[in-house]
């Protein structure tokens, strides 16, 4: 055994030992299917693509091309200390197979997408761990692998519906609520989430005893800041007794419990169902620093933190980063989006952030990891919102003006995993975003807001995209200079601030802000004669995209 690093390491299994130890003799492997030959990573117990179960190693050459890199800035761990570069490289033998590594051996400004690397294995304790470096002598000018579907294409695979009647028809928005809003409010997450769930029900006109449905992401277990406990813990604070409910992570994204909420009442297992999404980051990080909170430590599952590659931030510094190259995209044309959400935060008086932000402001701003900046990345805070979701026969005779679900985008058309997905565009955006279109006969130019997720500026970019207000690889000239995205532009954009400057809700802040543009609600910012909404929430994550109208 090597001494080792500090870094946190793979959990050795019978599974994956073949590649985390191939180093030992210097040879990397790869997981290959005996009747096919194709070769899988990560590694299955069955091969996804002819389903066979007789399943082997291989031997391959140690060469890949570099499809994508990140400089980290921001990010520190023990054993790997910034700055650092995270890449994705795709091996020769077949492209399709895209290993997280570090880049070595080189000055990170040399970088290039299309090198031809190496492998290089760095031992770590009991594993060997699959670094690249530059070859000496590097080919001409590469073509970079495409993606299993190309971007303009993802339209062409979605499933049509299978009859004209939709769920989406059954159900509508019939409250809202917001608890308060801060950095660091240093109060119970559920006594945030049951603040916001009695403005919810309070907004719809009913009571407590009204609630037959509870909804929620990402449910109980241990999530750090990113929750409050889940139904379990609403249900015992409230006392309530759903007849239907629902939590965890496997949904429509952040969002997805709206989603799952409509189903159910849908479906008749609850009239009017309560959804809710709490975020405390800002407090559980200075619980943590104060050594009032403890994190475990031990061995990782996942393919890509032994690499330092501990953030979303990575893999979308990745993906805008093959955006700029493919299409032209530059880091002003972030900036904005970065922009325009710090001027409609000014309006909004919950907002984190309503100082003015400048171009020359957000260029030089530290680095958090390449190409993102600080204004790149949304803001942490303690917060919890809640959405009402009732049957549409009961919209009418409650107090607050109803909003329409039109249609719903959910379809996951690529792969999961974050670094073996789409790699010009926020994964697990294009496909749901198809799907949004296939079931509804509005159109693009239909809609008046639009309240687009973005935990970093490519979020929001690769929604604009996917959801056609501009064409695939346009949103440089779409974006420029701000004016289409503003309040009084073609595409009024996250007017409330977003996450980016109104605070990190986790998409449902961004429901919540669509809801009160078209009920004319939304004050100063207000849009004028708003009457249909997007909304996305997540991406990475599966996700969800709603299609919302103002009229019942």
């Amino acid at each position: 055994m090597a001494e080792a690093s500090g870094r946190p390491l793979p959990l050795l299994t019978e599974d994956n030992a073949f590649f985390w130890t191939s180093g030992a003799d210097g040879e990397l492997r790869i997981q290959e299917c005996g009747a096919c030959a194709e070769l899988i990573h990560p590694p299955q117990v069955v091969c996804r693509y002819c389903h066979g179960r007789t399943l082997g190693t291989r031997v391959v050459s140690g060469f890949a091309t570099l499809i994508g890199f990140t400089v980290n800035h921001r990010f520190q761990m023990p054993g790997l200390r910034a700055p650092y570069v995270v890449a994705q490289v795709a091996i020769e033998e077949d492209p399709r197979v895209r290993l997280t590594t570090n880049v070595v051996g080189c000055d990170p400004a040399d970088l290039v997408l299309g090198m031809r690397m190496e492998v290089v294995f760095e031992p770590d304790a009991d594993v060997w761990l699959p670094l690249f470096r530059p070859v000496a002598d590097q080919p001409g000018p590469v073509a970079l692998p495409d993606d299993e579907i190309e971007p303009h294409r993802f339209g062409e695979h979605v499933r049509p519906m299978l009859g004209p009647d939709k769920f989406e028809d059954k159900v509508a928005i019939t409250g809202i609520g917001m608890s308060d809003i801060g950095r660091r409010l240093m109060v119970s997450p559920l006594a945030l989430t049951i603040q916001a769930c009695e403005r919810a029900v309070a907004d719809a006109g009913l009571t407590m005893a009204d609630i037959d449905g509870l909804s929620t992401y990402p449910g109980a277990g241990n999530v750090g800041g990113f929750g409050e406990g889940g139904v379990t813990a609403l249900e015992a604070a409230l006392g309530l007794r759903p007849t239907w409910y629902n939590g965890g992570f496997e949904t429509f994204g952040p969002g997805g419990s709206v989603i799952a909420a409509m189903l159910a009442v849908a479906g008749g297992l609850a009239r009017h169902v309560l959804c809710f999404r709490t975020v405390w980051e800002a407090t559980y990080n200075e619980l943590l620093r104060a050594g009032k909170i403890s994190v475990g430590g031990g061995r990782t599952t996942s393919w890509m933190t032994p690499f330092g590659a501990t953030s979303a931030a990575h893999t979308l510094a990745q993906n805008a980063q093959r955006h700029f190259h493919r299409y032209g995209t530059t880091k002003e044309t972030l900036g904005w989006i970065a922009l325009n959400q710090r001027a409609n935060a000014a309006l909004n008086p919950t907002a984190v952030y309503r100082d003015p932000l400048t171009m020359e402001q957000y260029l030089e701003a530290r680095p958090v990891t390449t190409p993102f900046g600080l204004y790149d990345c949304d803001v942490p805070c303690d917060g919890s919102v809640a959405v009402l979701v009732s049957a549409h026969e009961t919209a009418r005779d409650l107090a607050s003006r109803p909003v329409r679900v039109d249609a719903v985008g959910t379809q996951i058309l690529e792969r999961i995993e974050w670094d073996q997905s789409t790699l010009t565009h926020e994964p697990q955006v294009l496909g749901q975003a198809a799907h949004l279109w296939s079931r509804t006969s509005l159109r693009p130019g239909d809609v008046d807001v639009a309240e687009l997720y973005d935990g970093f500026t490519f979020n929001c970019l690769s929604w604009i995209e996917a959801l056609g207000f501009c064409g695939i690889g346009e949103a440089g000239d779409f974006l420029a200079g701000g004016k289409n995205i503003a309040r009084d532009g073609v595409l009024p954009l996250n007017t409330h601030g977003g996450q980016l400057s109104h605070g990190r809700t986790h998409g449902m802040g961004l429901l919540h802000e669509a809801v009160s543009q078209l009920r004319g609600d939304a004050g100063a910012r207000q849009v004028p004669g708003a009457r249909v909404a997007v909304t996305s929430s997540g991406g990475l994550t599966p996700s969800g995209v709603l299609l919302l109208t103002s009229e019942v």
